[in-house]
């Protein structure tokens, strides 16, 4: 199997990307094709002293910045490491892509040139978060700040399938984000999404109020673009305030620190559950390929966890298994 890997994109690339990429192929067994400057590439991993043992480089040097216009990926930005990933991707020369760069280049890349699904209306951004009772899938967490009712509907076919066959999760709940629990609730895009959800093949709990989504009664969060994004940006903002809260009671007198030895095993694990690097990123579903998206601050571990959730879904055949749900 081989996975494409952008390896300039995020904050501390490349070296992250190349630690990830040589853990990938001594834990995995991957081939890593890197999309970047190969004369650098080289000397970092030298510097380092990390093996290059099983990857090979698409030589590149441009890089599609944050700041610019995620269109420009299709246009100035055409031969950008991003750009280049994507289409060894399409070409069939790798099996998936991970890039840690800008989120709206890879959408807009992943949309034009990986190319959509035949028959999905758009691709979804859909992070992996944790809840109560593990992890569940939100989508779309940005893709899509418009969407109509119909698109809602494949959201939740696409995260079921994904949340069955890579998280191992039989008959994943569907929840459709909304201001109330009763179908009479919200606008007409949820009205009528709510409807054509309960008609769907899949386990739909119905809808479901921001405050209890942490409480992981649904395993598939489904909503707009825009209302993902709020709640994506929301739940990462509350994860880190109360790791520093924890922190601070812990570590700040000797009374703290001394109830910290008696729960120290619990503490890691809860940390762990918060810690993004464990997941990965969050897929880009609906792509005929499958293409990752990493966090921007990703770390080797991070790159490592992307690479092998890559992996897990060319595995897994999920482009196949939603490709099949659609007929």
């Amino acid at each position: 199997m081989n996975i494409v890997v952008d390896a300039y994109g995020g904050d501390n690339a490349p070296l992250a990307v190349l630690e990830g990429a040589a853990q990938a192929v001594s834990e995995l067994g991957v081939h890593i094709t890197l999309v970047g400057d190969r004369k650098a590439l080289a000397e970092c991993a030298k510097e380092h002293r990390i093996s290059l043992k099983n990857m090979s480089v698409i030589d590149c040097s441009s890089v599609i910045d944050i700041h610019e216009e995620p269109t420009e990926i299709l246009k100035s930005r055409r031969d950008c490491t991003m750009a280049k990933g994507l289409d060894a991707l399409a070409e069939g020369k790798g099996d998936a892509f991970v890039s840690a760069g800008s989120t709206g280049a890879l959408v807009v890349g992943s949309t034009m040139i990986a190319k959509r699904i035949k028959g999905i209306k758009r691709p979804a951004l859909a992070p992996i978060m944790p809840t109560a009772k593990g992890y569940m899938i939100l989508l779309d967490a940005g893709a899509n700040v418009d969407c109509r009712p119909e698109m809602l509907k494949q959201f939740a076919i696409m995260g079921s399938i994904y949340m069955e066959h890579v998280m191992g999760i039989a008959s994943p709940k569907v929840g459709l984000v909304n201001v109330g629990a009763e179908d009479t609730k919200g606008r007409d895009l949820e009205k009528e999404a709510y409807k054509l959800l309960t008609e769907a093949d899949i386990d739909f709990y119905g809808n479901i109020e921001a405050r209890d989504i942490p409480q992981g009664e649904c395993d598939v969060i489904v909503t707009d673009g825009f209302t993902g994004n709020v709640v994506l940006k929301l739940y990462e903002g509350m994860g880190s305030f109360f790791s520093h809260e924890l922190k601070d009671m812990l570590t700040g007198n000797i009374g703290g620190k001394a109830a910290a030895l008696l729960i120290l095993s619990k503490i890691k694990a809860f940390r762990k559950r918060l810690d993004y690097t464990e997941v990965g990123g969050g897929i880009m579903i609906g792509v005929q390929h499958p293409v990752i998206k990493a966090h921007g601050s990703s770390n080797g571990k991070a790159f490592f966890n992307a690479i092998r959730q890559a992996k897990k879904c060319v595995d897994e055949d999920i482009t196949g298994e939603i490709a099949r749900a659609l007929k």
